[in-house]
């Protein structure tokens, strides 16, 4: 068999020679430079250095006026973008405010408006109107009113209404209905006549208060006589007034003379049968007196009479 032959040793090349490096070291930094333009980590020292440089140049080179209106700006920008958070976030208690000024507003807008209407020429009064009134000269109520005329129905004046009414004696209350936009109505209460009271000037009709409404020379019918010595202004004839207003109509027509001394006695003729005294007493009571001196004209007729006596609460007198 035959063997193989043997490796060669290896050759060493020779070193060159520092003259053939001579003519190429002019072309090392080109090659550096085109290293560092395309590996960050390839760029020298130097070329730090130089841009260190530039950056400061470049910052030196800015205009310090320019910086602050940059700033400004950026302040500004800033404040604006706070301003629309707060608005977002306030949004409902923003429209919550509103809708209530406006209802405020619009209330007090309304009052002023309505106020200012009613005080105005627009609701003053053009017509008088006199309800109520029977026995009163209707015209000559209405002519004694004619100053309230012109007025706003606010600015009415009910002094100067009482004072024009007071001249009538028939008037006992009176109240205002204002009608916008242009009408009064005075609604009075007539008083009634209760009695008769004979003096020198002839009949003086009265009311249960003791006013004098008229006077006449005959004797009103319907209206009987009192005969109290004390006048229509004392107690007494209050008394008697309180009896005459508590009796029926019926029962106070038929009534020709009431007398008392005190407010304990009164008692009034009838001319019932040819004539019958009824002693009623004092006021109290009145409507179980009513019912006795009822029951006592059927149980005895007042033709076989000639006094029922009811003064005592319950208890029935007859002669």
């Amino acid at each position: 068999m035959k063997r193989p032959t043997p490796i060669p040793p290896r050759q060493t090349p020779p070193a060159p020679d520092e003259d053939d490096f001579a003519g190429d070291e002019p072309d090392e930094a080109p090659a550096r430079g085109r290293l560092g333009s395309i590996l960050p980590f390839g760029r020298s020292k130097h070329a730090d250095v130089e841009d260190e440089a530039d950056g400061a140049e470049t910052t030196e080179s800015k205009d310090p006026d320019a910086e602050k209106v940059g700033l400004r700006r950026l302040g500004w920008r800033r404040k604006r973008a706070e301003r629309a958070e707060v608005r977002r976030f306030t949004a409902r208690s923003r429209r919550r405010r509103i809708i209530w000024l406006s209802s405020v507003g619009a209330v007090v807008l309304l009052a002023i408006g309505t106020i200012g209407a009613a005080y105005s020429p627009l609701f003053a009064v053009e017509k008088i109107e006199v309800v109520g009134a029977s026995a009163l000269d209707v015209a000559a109520v209405e002519a004694s009113l004619e100053g309230q005329k012109g007025r706003p129905l606010p600015l009415i004046d009910r002094d100067e209404i009482r004072a024009a009414l007071t001249s009538f004696p028939l008037v006992e209350t009176f109240s205002i209905e204002p009608h916008p936009p242009h009408e009064l109505i005075v609604r009075v209460e007539e008083r009634t006549p209760v009695a008769v009271m004979a003096t020198d000037a002839g009949f003086t009709t009265v009311d249960a208060a003791g006013v004098a409404l008229d006077t006449a020379e005959a004797q009103p019918e319907g209206v009987p006589i009192a005969e109290v010595e004390d006048g229509p202004h004392s107690d007494v004839f209050a008394e008697v007034g309180q009896v005459l207003r508590a009796l029926p109509e019926d029962l106070a027509k038929r009534i020709s003379v009431i007398r008392a001394t005190s407010p304990e006695d009164v008692t009034f003729d009838l001319p019932d049968g040819g004539g019958v005294t009824v002693v009623w007493g004092s006021a109290g009571d009145t409507a179980e007196k009513i019912q006795i001196l009822t029951a006592a004209f059927s149980a005895a007729p007042p033709d076989t009479v000639s006094t029922y006596d009811v003064s005592s609460a319950g208890v029935l007198v007859v002669k």
